[in-house]
């Protein structure tokens, strides 16, 4: 039941991308081959924003997550430790193109979470949200850190 009033709430409540929308560091924009939403996110880019990530909170808005942004693009690996809510991680190299998903990781589970070579950042948002979206390898990201580029979408 929780999950299909989550889905509808998705419908209801995402956030469409305007074309002259300017990109923001609170804001991560995703264009799919069906849509273009937007994302509240918190930023983590120290090494200890990185560690805590969303572990501990007990829930996560709708259309809110946390983009952790990393040096340099690189091999990484996560893991739900201490992580209350099941959460899809979406990887994306420095171009700001989705690499890889990982749908649905379960709360607690110390099992690592590869994301392969080549990650810049990985957003996570609530667990299913990714394939509800239509958010797959390809997909394209949009926020400042990709500015170094080349960016598929820049700002």
């Amino acid at each position: 039941m929780w999950r299909a009033i989550l889905v509808l709430a998705g419908l209801l409540l995402a956030m469409p991308v305007s074309a002259t929308e300017a990109c923001r560091e609170d804001i991560v924009h995703i264009r799919t081959e069906i849509s273009e939403l937007s994302f509240e996110i918190e930023l983590a880019a120290s090494p200890q924003d990185r560690s805590r990530g969303l572990m501990f909170r007990e829930s996560l808005p709708l259309q809110a997550g946390m983009l952790f942004v990393f040096e340099r693009p690189q091999r990484v690996a996560f893991w739900m430790k201490n992580t209350l809510i099941p959460l899809d991680m979406i990887f994306v190299d420095s171009s700001g193109t989705v690499t890889r998903i990982h749908a649905n990781a379960v709360p607690h589970d110390e099992t690592p979470i590869a994301g392969g070579d080549g990650v810049f950042a990985v957003l996570e948002i609530n667990g299913g949200l990714a394939d509800h979206y239509g958010i797959m390898a390809g997909s394209e990201m949009r926020h400042p850190v990709f500015s170094q580029g080349p960016a598929v979408w820049p700002c």
